[in-house]
């Protein structure tokens, strides 16, 4: 059964690769795939990666099973290019990965011995610093935060960020001292927007306080961005019940006053509850 499986894999893999190349094809392509570069891409590359973790939070499988595919075509596209430019090619990203996972495993692939998840995550990162020193990244940048890519979210990097500078005993004690720090740190945005601070000031306040969250998430142990994605969630049901009860009374939000909307708010809260 397991060389059956192989096998389709296998063939559903070179079949993809193929339509890649079709659609990259110079002469007989598509247009606006020819025209693509890793730049104009990447955009793509993170969004599909966003639409995985959508379908992940809706416990909806069948869009993950489509989103999955999004993301996979993200690979073989820019691993086409990179062949194109011959820079490396598909089999090289595919054995590059299988080669780290290797190495990253010695409890699985080899004689360690691990005692738990979070050994396991310490031991990962050990593995990670030795690679980069072995490869030479590490001789210009010898920081604990080195290799924390620019390229992430705003508030998982702040939480790779403090991650690391904890592993170098940089960091509270307990979440109560992070606790502290969100409340000083909204204190001193408020104090900067009522002494009309400039639009600099206010968005580097701003910043402290996001930043001081996304620390607080590492503490509680939770993701910030899945968080925030719930937040959204939540706030779009409460504004859409907003607007099916106005509508059924021929109002809209923007013909009602504000104590209305309040009530309208409340309604929309309260509804949710009694359907949870």
């Amino acid at each position: 059964m397991d060389d059956v499986m192989a096998q389709d894999d296998l063939l559903a893999m070179r079949e993809l690769l193929h339509i890649m190349r079709r659609l990259r094809d110079p002469q007989f392509g598509c247009p606006w795939d020819v025209q693509q570069t890793f730049r104009s891409i990447a955009p793509y590359t993170l969004e599909e990666a966003y639409e995985v973790a959508d379908a992940i939070e809706r416990d909806d499988l069948v869009a993950l099973r489509d989103e999955l595919g999004d993301l996979l075509l993200q690979v073989v596209f820019h691993a086409r290019m990179a062949e194109e430019a011959g820079h490396f090619d598909f089999a090289e990203v595919a054995a590059g990965i299988a080669d780290k996972m290797l190495r990253r495993h010695p409890h699985v692939f080899g004689d360690e011995q691990v005692r738990s998840a979070e050994d396991q995550t310490r031991r990962w990162e050990a593995i990670k610093a030795e690679e980069r020193a072995a490869s030479g990244a590490s001789q210009d940048d010898d920081s604990a935060l080195a290799g924390v890519s620019l390229a992430m979210p705003g508030l998982l990097r702040a939480v790779k960020l403090t991650r690391r500078a904890a592993r170098v005993a940089f960091d509270w004690p307990d979440a109560d001292g992070v606790f502290d720090k969100v409340a000083e740190e909204l204190d001193e945005l408020r104090a900067e927007h009522r002494q009309h601070g400039g639009h600099e000031r206010l968005e580097d306040e701003l910043g402290d306080l996001l930043f001081a969250t996304a620390n607080l998430a590492r503490h509680l142990e939770l993701d910030p961005e899945a968080a925030l994605r719930r937040a959204n969630r939540k706030f779009e049901r409460r504004f859409r019940h907003m607007e099916r009860h106005l509508a059924g009374r021929g109002e809209r939000l923007d013909t009602v006053d504000f104590e209305e909307r309040e009530r309208a708010w409340n309604r929309a809260k309260q509804h949710e509850r009694q359907e949870q």
